[in-house]
């Protein structure tokens, strides 16, 4: 090849983009859908509150806290989850899991990168505060 050839080809080559051909997906979120609330008579300003929580694949929550009693049950797939001092614990189907009110949750993430989790929770907390506190 001659050098005005192979110049060209360079040139050419340059000015092909760099990375992936397709766009990058940004990060996708956890979808939350409130299921069910009820004011717990027996204890007098808390509340009941249900919710599904749907992962999609590689999707990883915040570090949080609920500031609430929570019991998660896992309906499809695999997530991560673990409280500030306690261990990291992957769940499957069936399997459950407990953040109390003075938990920071470290750890909320999908297993998986291609399939999606979800699993239902139910919170007995303060009425009216707010399901998720950011933590540092």
């Amino acid at each position: 090849m001659s050098i005005p050839k192979l110049a060209l080809v360079l040139v050419c080559l340059m000015s092909l983009p760099i990375g992936p051909l397709q766009p990058q997906e940004a990060p996708k979120e956890a979808k939350v859908t409130p299921l069910f609330s009820k004011d717990l008579a027996d204890f007098p300003s808390k509340e009941g509150l249900m919710i599904t929580v749907e992962y999609p694949p590689g999707s990883t929550g915040p570090i949080h806290r609920h500031n609430a009693h929570g019991f998660i049950y896992v309906l499809e797939g695999s997530i991560v989850m673990q409280v500030r001092g306690g261990k990291e614990v992957t769940l499957k189907p069936g399997q459950t899991f407990y953040e109390g009110p003075d938990d920071v949750h470290v750890v909320g993430r999908n297993a998986s990168q291609t399939k999606p989790a979800k699993f239902v929770v139910f919170f007995v907390k303060d009425k009216g505060a707010p399901i998720v506190v950011p933590e540092k």
